[in-house]
């Protein structure tokens, strides 16, 4: 991956620092000013003039200085190979790998696996297309073709890890341009000296007979090229994401959706285009509800508004009365879409001590201003406390909703947790943060950073309880993590990595809270480059998000064979599977990448 300065390159553009150049220089990189000068500008006009998701979209292109020396080796017009799905290849190189027309893999049935597929050319492809055809076996049993789905792999900006956390702006940064979103469009042209992915996966039936499965694809680029691609059905069942244990929480952002498909917020059109991106996440097994019950939990980190689900209103006399509308019916959908297991609702304790409601004396929105704990804060959140406890017990939501704080200190948790028990003793209460061993009896859903971890008896006792106990990133975690530019394997590791802590799952803060122009530039004006979102306008999957599937996919393998071994007593393979998960660790990360990890343990699962 090529990365470029862009504060240098813009500086030089427009006049403000000159740059002596090397003669042997010139060329390269005054393709990469006029390259950078197009990002700019395409970044700076989409800005003032979002377009709604479904609208065609150019990808940005940054040169590598390296991209002329490549090409000149290759022999051929053309040329389409199986590629690795831990490796994001560069637009403008030629890929350097042994051709592979045969990709193999092994499968549990239920299970979802995938490869990616590289199409590079010196010529200017119109359009490349592909048919794909079922899996069969030698008793002509059949992997359907509707089990089987490729997408193109498009190129988005990101920058680089650089301290991980603080305000940024992008020109100080390096920039790269990235494989990640993952298109369905039918089609799509092939520049030349340029290189094109495709994704491709396959989702055994939970019914497949085991055995060997075979099948092909046909790409036309520019001429027919078929590649063979075989699956290796085992005897095991992989349940269905419904079911997984795995305890995944992405938070959602409603209003984001609303923005880039142009429509109004909670509008009919607006729920129409939320459904498939929560059907989406419902599939990788997400199972917890992200509700704002007041205006801006996160004191608007984000590009988009994070508007409260309830309308708080003070009334003419002084008492309060509360509309849940939206709330009960965007709760309500979502559960449609297959998340149902959690509510959690934020926050008591915001990022800005802020509470927004409506006066209707003054006829206007109005603000309060409040410590934790203040005589104020108590009286605003008890009023608000007693009526939505009695709404949720009547709507029958109580017994799966929590109040939820975001990296709040002890003392003001504290604080909260007597309300909550004041008001009735069976809220539960969710904190993403750091271990407090004080409160942590207290909090039903508990999420620590990923340096951190839970003590041995606490652990074993919260899962005895049915308390999910997670970790999360973000970003001030240079690996693993979820950035553009991260590893795909790291997302693959975060899932071997909640087995061998013990942790029952992972939280991140942002499946989809998108910047300006997410489907081009994945930059924001604070955090890493991609920190925000883990999937495209579409909705589109990516790398990431499939990839994160897959590990929590190898979590769930792991649960299974654990609890076999354990039943039947075998005690060879379960010290082999164990001694595996030990060399997950942090820290190895440093020296051993996330793939060899994977790698070598993932082989037990397939035995």
């Amino acid at each position: 991956m090529y990365k470029t300065n862009n504060a240098i390159v813009c500086r030089e553009i427009f006049g403000v620092k000159p740059v002596v150049l090397a003669p042997t220089e010139t060329d390269i990189l005054m393709k990469k000013i006029l390259s950078i000068f197009a990002v700019c500008l395409y970044t700076t006009v989409s800005a003032q003039n979002s377009q709604p998701a479904a609208a065609a979209f150019e990808e940005p292109f940054i040169p590598s200085p390296q991209a002329a020396e490549s090409w000149a080796k290759m022999t051929s017009n053309t040329e389409v190979s199986f590629a690795s799905s831990n490796q994001r290849y560069a637009k403008d190189v030629m890929p350097q790998l042994q051709l592979q027309k045969t990709w193999t893999s092994a499968a549990w049935r239920g299970e979802k696996v995938h490869t990616q597929i590289l199409v590079w050319t010196k010529q200017d492809i119109s359009g490349i297309t592909y048919t794909l055809t079922e899996l069969k076996n030698g008793k002509n049993k059949a992997i359907p073709a509707g089990n089987i789905q490729a997408g193109f792999v498009r190129y988005v900006i990101t920058d680089e890890f650089a301290g991980g956390c603080g305000y940024r702006k992008p020109q100080d940064f390096d920039s790269s341009i990235i494989a990640d979103a993952i298109d369905t469009v039918a089609q799509i042209a092939l520049n030349a000296k340029n290189v094109r992915p495709l994704w491709l996966t396959v989702a055994v039936p939970a019914d497949a007979e085991p055995g060997k499965y075979s099948g092909s694809i046909k790409i036309n680029a520019g001429k027919s090229y078929t590649l063979n691609y075989n699956i290796l059905v085992k005897d095991r069942v992989l349940p269905p994401p419904a079911e997984w244990k795995f305890d995944l929480d992405l938070w959602q952002h409603p209003a984001a959706i609303a923005r880039v498909h142009n429509v109004e917020l909670w509008s009919d059109k607006h729920f129409e285009y939320m459904r498939s991106y929560y059907t989406m996440l419902a599939n990788a097994g997400q199972k917890c509800i992200t509700a704002s019950i007041m205006n801006e939990p996160w004191g608007h980190q984000t590009y988009d508004d994070f508007p409260s689900l309830i309308r708080w209103i003070k009334q003419k006399d002084g008492s309060w009365r509360y509309d849940y509308t939206v709330f009960d019916k965007y709760i309500a959908f979502v559960m449609d879409c297959g998340i149902k297991q959690r509510i959690n609702c934020y926050s008591m304790v915001p990022w800005a001590l802020s509470f927004s409601y409506f006066d209707e004396a003054s006829g206007k929105d109005t603000v309060l201003k409040t410590e934790i704990g203040t005589a104020e804060y108590n009286l605003h959140w008890t009023n608000m406390l007693r009526d939505f406890t009695q709404h949720l017990k009547a709507k029958g939501w109580f017994d799966i909703t929590s109040i939820a704080m975001d990296e709040r200190p002890m003392k003001s948790m504290q604080m909260v947790i007597s309300i909550l028990k004041t008001i009735d003793k069976n809220w539960k209460i969710a904190l993403a943060g750091n271990y407090h061993p004080q409160i942590e009896k207290y909090i039903y859903d508990y999420c620590i950073a990923s340096n951190l971890t839970f003590p041995d008896a606490v652990l074993k006792k919260r899962i005895t309880e049915g308390k999910p106990s997670t970790y999360y990133t973000c970003c001030t975690e240079n690996y693993p993590n979820g950035f553009t530019f991260s590893p795909p394997a790291e997302h693959v590791w975060i899932g071997w990595y909640a087995a061998a802590k013990g942790f029952t799952g992972y939280l991140r803060w942002a499946y989809n809270s998108w910047v300006v122009n997410p489907l081009t530039d994945s930059r924001f004006k604070a955090w890493p480059a991609g920190d925000t979102y883990q999937v495209y306008p579409g909705p589109k999957t990516s790398i990431r998000f499939e990839k994160l599937i897959e590990g929590i996919q190898d979590f769930e393998k792991i649960r299974i064979l654990r609890d076999e071994y354990t039943r039947l007593g075998n005690v060879v393979a379960l010290s082999k599977l164990e001694a595996a998960l030990k060399q997950f660790d942090i820290q190895k990360l440093k020296t051993i990448p996330a793939q060899q990890m994977v790698d070598e343990a993932r082989a037990i699962l397939n035995e």
